[in-house]
């Protein structure tokens, strides 16, 4: 499924002014702290509204500041897993899975949400886990649960931060193969904001370079780590061949 996105606004203190466009798959976002892929993740979203500016999603506007335009999250077909999987600790597993699924369907009753939610929760090799508690989860457990919860609304695009920051090194391995067969079996686009070069390796990812608000460098990962344009860049790509002899 191809996508693109298109973004010029004013947030704060921090301009962001970028295209970017697939043929499907999945794109990443890398930069140094501060330069916006956050921030750009929760835009997209609809998180923020008291921002100025204007986001096509596909051609479509999604929001101009101008216009009065500002289609609510629901309505823009887009799921976010934000840092830190973003779970409500008071709704046991299978009441989280259910949540977005409930806000897009009301007239569905509680027993064809949880039903559903069960499906997915099945579908991502976790149904065992439907009437735990968030706070017992395993690192790795939490991931599977908010990816079944934003794959559920059945996503034009999924948005995820950092989904991998919070597991340990042998959980990492295991969620970048699972992310990667997920997205690639559902054929559902996805930016990805990451600060390890092996999470994008994994994902076959496009990267944009974001810096300051704006895209400095894009394209495949080996072009980028062979033709570096920018000291992060360099440095990003320095990390990955260090971490790999360890």
């Amino acid at each position: 499924m191809s996508w693109s996105v298109d973004i010029c606004m004013k947030l704060g203190s921090l301009d962001l002014d970028l295209s970017m466009d697939s043929d499907g798959g999945t794109v990443a976002l890398i930069g140094p702290n501060g330069a916006g892929k956050s921030t750009l993740l929760r835009t997209i979203a609809g998180a923020y509204s008291q921002v100025q500016g204007r986001i096509l999603l596909q051609g479509r506007v999604v929001f101009d500041s101008e216009a009065g335009v500002a289609l609510p999250p629901e309505a823009r077909r887009i799921a976010y897993v934000p840092q830190g999987f973003g779970l409500f600790p008071h709704l046991n597993v299978l009441e989280n899975v259910a949540f977005g699924w409930r806000a897009q369907r009301p007239h569905l009753s509680r027993k064809e949400h949880e039903a559903a939610a069960c499906a997915m929760l099945e579908e991502m090799g976790c149904a065992q886990l439907a009437s735990r508690e968030i706070k017992q989860l395993s690192g790795g457990e939490k991931q599977r649960v908010s990816l079944a919860r934003a794959l559920l609304v059945e996503p034009q695009l999924l948005l995820l931060d950092e989904p991998f920051a919070a597991l340990d090194i042998t959980a990492r391995r295991s969620m970048r193969a699972f992310l990667k067969s997920q997205l690639e079996s559902r054929e559902i686009p996805a930016i990805v904001v990451s600060h390890d070069a092996r999470d994008l390796k994994t994902l076959d990812a496009s990267l944009y370079v974001l810096e300051q608000g704006r895209v400095v460098q894009q394209g495949a990962h080996a072009d980028l780590a062979a033709n570096p344009e920018t000291e992060f860049v360099a440095e990003f790509f320095d990390a990955e061949a260090l971490a790999s002899t360890d």
